[in-house]
């Protein structure tokens, strides 16, 4: 019996020492000191790009969704994640284990991207963001989705009787941007879809898929409009058209506690 129970322990234990090995500590004081270190993002993302195209000697690690990377550093296979603020945000919510450091390194600006030379789509959502912000339907959304608490409370949708169908894609893990609570996306850039719908007398639908498909989605016809947190960077811009910018955020780090 002992023969048996001391090698199945020193397995037990150089399991727990690899797994502590995992994961190490980091001390992340400035972005340089990425350098080195094996990073997260979400695939497509502005994050990715800056990774990849601004910091040497990094191992970049591409998810699907930023809380796939947010699961992968819990777990040790990445020392941090590089994602946009307010998901952050959520994300350490969610997970007491992580932690947002206090370094902002660049701005984003969101916009809707529609097909190149759709010039009447393009041009009515912006009247739509523009009476958003008028109105002060857009501080309502904020204050909805980005309550200074932290208890969102989704407000009412906005029904319309239109048969004709516009579609919107998005990437439904990015809250509070755009999410899912049961069956139903929701989130601010889903809420304002709904009001861009209204405004062009179409009924909103929403697909759902990965978010480096998006662009080749809307350039297919698959999809009639990019709601999703998406920067209007000029690299896109090659292949579509934006919208007046609607929020401004900014890239940080998650790391484990």
């Amino acid at each position: 019996m002992k023969k048996k129970i001391i090698p199945l322990l020193c397995l037990f234990i150089i399991l727990g020492l690899a797994s502590c090995a995992k994961k190490k500590q980091v001390s992340i004081n400035s972005v340089d000191d990425l350098k080195g270190l094996t990073v997260g993002c979400q695939a497509g993302t502005t994050g990715e790009l800056f990774l990849t195209d601004e910091i040497e000697n990094v191992n970049v690690k591409s998810f699907k969704t930023g809380i796939d990377a947010a699961l992968s550093l819990k777990n040790g296979a990445v020392d941090a994640v590089v994602i946009d603020e307010l998901p952050a945000k959520e994300i350490v919510k969610r997970n007491s284990d992580l932690k947002t450091l206090d370094i902002k390194f660049f701005n984003d600006e969101y916009a809707i991207a529609v097909r190149k030379g759709d010039s009447d789509l393009l041009s009515s959502i912006n009247n739509t963001i523009a009476s958003m912000r008028a109105n002060g339907t857009y501080e309502n959304l904020v204050n909805a989705f980005m309550p200074l608490d932290g208890n969102i409370v989704l407000p009412e949708d906005v029904v319309t009787n239109f048969t004709t169908v516009i579609k919107m894609g998005t990437n439904a893990a990015f809250p509070p941007f755009e999410y899912t609570e049961g069956t139903k996306i929701v989130g601010f850039d889903a809420s304002m879809a709904q009001l861009i719908a209204r405004d062009c007398e179409r009924k909103l639908e929403i697909v759902d898929m990965n978010f480096d498909g998006l662009i080749a989605a809307l350039q297919s016809g698959a999809i009639d409009f990019i709601a999703a947190g998406m920067s209007a960077t000029d690299e896109r811009r090659k292949n579509v058209d934006f919208s007046e910018p609607y929020y401004t955020s900014n890239q940080v780090i998650i790391v484990r506690k």
